[in-house]
């Protein structure tokens, strides 16, 4: 496993800096809220998918594997709930706009975005490939797992802040409220475009 530390940090590099529905809702709540109020999030999904590739490494992998329709339908519920977070952010009123605390709070929290990962179907698709290509038969399961686990969080970290710095400056260019509203149109639009080659088998 030592000698597979390298490509497998450039694979959880490259998986995890790329667009994708987690980098675009973080990018989203930045630009809305502020890079501090969407930390929570940004741990969320760093140790959620994390937690996520260490359940699927000790044995969800196969049994998804040998009933793939209920793999299908989590893709599918993870898509709707993405069209639903979408929607939302097309939806959500410039910051000067909202007139409730409620209404300024990013979409997504801690646990929001630690659950997510669950229906998320790009998390699933990376998950399942990181378990194919670098588990060991030949090596305990246990260290291999939390190995493949831990640089995934330790790259996701820096890579979701990333996302979430570009996202707070791109909101401080939002002067008006129509540059808001046409910024949240366009990552609405990324997001459900995130989708497509992940549900067409694609990514």
């Amino acid at each position: 496993m030592e000698t597979s530390l390298l490509p497998l940090a450039v694979f959880a590099l490259v998986t995890s800096i790329t667009p994708g529905p987690n980098n675009v809702m973080i990018a989203t709540s930045a630009a809305n809220h502020g890079l501090r109020a969407t930390l929570p999030h940004i741990m969320g999904v760093s140790l959620g998918f994390a937690l996520m590739l260490v359940i699927v490494g000790l044995g969800l992998a196969t049994p998804l594997a040998s009933y793939p329709e209920v793999l299908n339908v989590l893709h599918w519920i993870g898509a709707a709930w993405l069209f639903w977070l979408a929607i939302q952010i097309a939806r959500a009123p410039p910051p000067d706009a909202a007139s409730t605390r409620a209404a300024r709070r990013p979409p997504l929290g801690f646990l929001g975005g630690a659950a997510f990962q669950w229906v998320n179907p790009k998390a699933w698709l990376l998950a399942l490939s990181a378990a194919s290509a670098w588990l060991s038969p030949t090596e305990a399961l246990l260290p291999q797992v939390l190995t493949i686990g831990a640089v995934f969080l330790v790259v996701c970290i820096p890579s979701t802040l990333f996302w979430g710095a570009l996202g707070r400056g791109t909101g401080w260019l939002l002067r008006h409220p129509w540059h808001v509203r046409v910024f949240n149109w366009t990552m609405a639009a990324l997001l459900v475009a995130s989708l497509v080659p992940i549900l067409m088998g694609k990514e």
